[in-house]
């Protein structure tokens, strides 16, 4: 080992003259700066899920879902590595913001009234508040903030349209989607996966990007 450090140090002048890339031992350490943060990040994260787990057992196994929805559509849209990373932790924190809505309302198990449905939908914004100001996910904070969005602008919070809203977003919204039509609740039961396609499929274009929702049913495939 020792003998691999020092042809290490003597390559790196170098290897930066040749290249001017920063020194090896430098480079070294800024990968298991990354690595580092990574690993926090994705602590973070886990934690995030687990107070949500802990809040609404529906809503953990919904985001671990939506999670492997929205992976199902990355790798048939050929996202990169980096952004599909980023696209699951996105999903997998989606709802986060409704540990800030209270359980009369997150637990109720019937139908909500519409003030109650009105206060539920702040959900979006509450996760945004709580990632946005977090290093590392300011990216992932912008999905949460327009998972809620429509294609035709109908949406919220911020009744954007089309490719204005992250592509993160469209995507973790079919998968969200899915989820929602093909889970038992107590005042209703689940579709069938050929039903719930059938209506992700008819609302392609005005609820949801028809290229995610392309990708989603080619992923059954």
């Amino acid at each position: 080992m020792q003998g691999l450090a020092t042809e290490s140090t003597d390559l790196a002048p170098v290897l930066t003259k040749s290249t001017g890339l920063a020194p090896v031992s430098t480079r070294f350490q800024s990968i298991k700066m990354a690595d580092r943060s990574r690993e926090q990040m994705l602590s973070m994260a886990s934690m995030l899920v687990s107070l949500v787990d802990l809040r609404d057992c529906y809503t953990g196994g919904h985001s671990t879902r939506v999670a492997e929805y929205s992976h199902r559509i990355a790798l048939e849209m050929g996202l990169g590595d980096e952004e599909t990373e980023m696209l699951l932790l996105a999903a997998s924190l989606h709802d986060v913001g409704k540990i800030g809505v209270p359980d009369h309302i997150l637990l109720k198990p019937g139908r909500l009234t519409e003030d109650e449905f009105e206060y539920i939908k702040k959900h979006s914004e509450f996760g945004w508040m709580v990632l946005r100001t977090l290093q590392g996910f300011e990216e992932p904070s912008l999905v949460l903030l327009h998972h809620h969005e429509r294609f035709d602008g109908g949406g919220y919070p911020g009744q954007l349209s089309g490719t204005r809203i992250p592509l993160g977003a469209r995507i973790v919204a079919v998968g969200d989607a899915y989820d929602a039509l093909t889970t038992n609740r107590p005042y209703r039961n689940g579709r069938s996966h050929e039903e719930a396609i059938a209506e992700i499929a008819r609302c392609s274009k005005t609820q949801f990007d028809s290229n995610v929702v392309a990708a989603f049913i080619q992923s059954f495939r």
